[in-house]
């Protein structure tokens, strides 16, 4: 038999396949589907009891969230070694470069949520947009394109030429298959390239020109032992902006291909490097706070590198014409999820600022509770990755049934992953706190926040996954808009509660912060609005 008729005939038994195991997950829920539905909720209990089953859609999700949340927890976790390292220099610099982290962090969120978010959900639904075709009946056209059997070409390169063709359409329509993307020119991958770049180049210069300023404003004065540390960690860390814009532009990506291991393999050998370098610059060359950000600004730009490598295999960036860009779905996009990110992230560094008001030491506390709170609320980033990156596939193709499994499957597993790391990090904080600091005083303003940070885990897993959801189903108006009076509602308990009850005060402001963030996000689906509008039909 011909090559490729054996190349038809396995794609026809792949797509059979799928379409059996799909079949069996749809049967398990026409039960309920069938009955007459007016909100989303019962998504929380649908097909419950399979939660933990390693079935075709378990494992896709896995497949997926594991390598991308250990890639995302892979930066906190190194800005945690920092942080460890740092403390031994005195409480005076783990504050101040709890405040220069802050800072960097909102600005770099501010550029790079919009960014990764968009490019995931637009790759991905370019890739379901040419699967979906093929689901519809091109099939066809794939035979007619089939060099007949048997058939001489003019000529050996002629020859070679349509073989190479006829190869490159089937694995290209083969979605299951790495080599999907081969050398393909993918709009949404050169305007993320082209946004990182610039937005990176901008954030570099900003902080370099501005870091006195935005640190008085964040509460270090002058005069304070605060800021010289802060200060010199800041302006070292700006230099390495355009790369982690860059970084995370091509994270997002890989992403919307499906493939999280590429991004967690680059972090993997970056952060390692960072935690090499840290001892050495700090220690070996007396570098202190400036050796933390070199080091750290030197693993970025080698995780860069590999990435950009990687994906020059996959892609062809260069575009054939500025119009191929499409810069303008990308950008308008991204400015509603730059709305958010700025409200979202207000919040973080608004409680950050109030505890560098209440001194060195409930900064250095807040800064270690941060740090802890962050990386572990960020394994839930992993499901919200999963849950995006099939999600916008499935809404791209109207696949209502995919829609409805991968969500109670996703929500499912955040609320128990929220559950698992509360016990985690309720005994790890308990019993580990004296690993970042030596200090009684910040180690007893620890212990205070340990009900809080550990507490609020399943909240902030819901919350995280429910950015997941809906990015994947292209809802960012609302996405935007609910979480801008989330903010305006938050803000002001914020401040209120720091004056009052102080460093508790803020942890309590957070706690509402992420209460009304997650009841935000649940209406939209809860209500079945917009996007969700056909949970009604069913």
């Amino acid at each position: 038999m011909d090559t490729s008729t054996r190349n038809m005939d396995t794609i026809r038994k792949e797509r059979s396949e799928y379409e059996d195991a799909t079949n069996k997950e749809i049967e398990s829920t026409v039960q309920v589907l069938t009955a007459p539905k007016n909100t989303g909720i019962f998504l929380f209990v649908l097909n419950i009891r399979n939660v933990l089953r390693l079935d075709d859609l378990g494992t896709e999700i896995l497949r997926i969230a594991v390598p991308a949340a250990l890639a995302l927890a892979a930066d906190p976790l190194a800005s945690i070694v920092d942080t460890a390292f740092i403390g031994r220099l005195g409480s005076a610099e783990i504050a101040g470069v709890g405040v220069s982290i802050a800072i960097f962090n909102q600005v770099s969120k501010v550029c790079i949520y919009p960014l990764v978010s968009v490019a995931t959900s637009f790759v991905a639904e370019e890739d379901a947009i040419i699967c979906n075709r093929i689901d519809e009946g091109n099939m066809k056209d794939l035979e007619k394109a089939l060099p007949p059997i048997g058939a001489e070409e003019s000529s050996p390169s002629e020859s070679k030429s349509r073989k190479t063709s006829w190869y490159n359409f089937i694995t290209f329509s083969n979605c299951t298959t790495r080599d999907v993307h081969k050398r393909k020119y993918i709009p949404s991958v050169s305007s993320a390239l082209i946004v990182g770049a610039v937005l990176g180049l901008i954030q570099a210069i900003s902080l370099a020109y501005s870091a006195k300023l935005v640190l008085n404003i964040m509460g270090v004065k002058p005069g304070s032992p605060m800021l010289p540390p802060a200060f010199r960690y800041l302006t070292l860390r700006s230099i390495g902006a355009p790369a982690v814009l860059l970084n995370l532009a091509m994270q997002g990506v890989f992403r919307g291909f499906k493939d999280t291991k590429t991004p967690l393999y680059a972090t993997v050998i970056g952060d390692l490097t960072n935690i090499i370098l840290d001892p050495i610059m700090m220690f070996v060359f007396h570098l202190g706070v400036g050796g933390a950000a070199i080091a750290h600004v030197v693993s970025q730009y080698l995780m860069t590198v590999i990435l950009l490598y990687q994906l020059l295999q996959l892609v062809d960036i260069m575009p054939p014409s500025v119009k191929a860009l499409s810069l303008s779905r990308f950008l308008r996009c991204g400015f509603l999820l730059l709305a958010r990110v700025i409200a979202v992230t207000c919040c973080v560094t608004l409680a950050a600022s109030l505890a560098a008001h209440h001194g060195p030491d409930v900064m250095a506390a807040f800064q270690i509770c941060l740090q802890l709170w962050l990386a572990t609320s960020l394994l839930a980033d992993g499901l919200a990755v999963s849950g995006q990156a099939i999600l916008a596939g499935a809404f791209s193709r109207k696949d209502h049934h995919k829609i409805i499994v991968v969500t109670a499957r996703v929500l499912q597993l955040s609320i128990i992953l929220g559950m698992a790391l509360t016990i985690f990090l309720g005994v790890a904080m308990e019993f580990g706190s004296v690993l970042f600091t030596k200090d009684k005083n910040v180690l007893n303003v620890i212990h205070k926040g340990i009900p809080f940070v550990a507490g609020m885990q399943t909240m902030n897993s819901l919350a995280f996954v429910f950015d997941g959801i809906n990015f994947g189903a292209s809802d960012y108006r609302y996405c935007a808009y609910s979480m801008v009076f989330v903010a305006i509602a938050s803000i002001p308990c914020l401040i209120f509660l720091s004056s009052y009850k102080g460093f508790i005060g803020i942890w309590i402001g957070l706690t509402i912060y992420m209460t009304l963030r997650t009841f935000a996000s649940t209406w939209r689906m809860a209500a079945a609005r917009g996007p969700w509008k056909f949970l009604r039909k069913h």
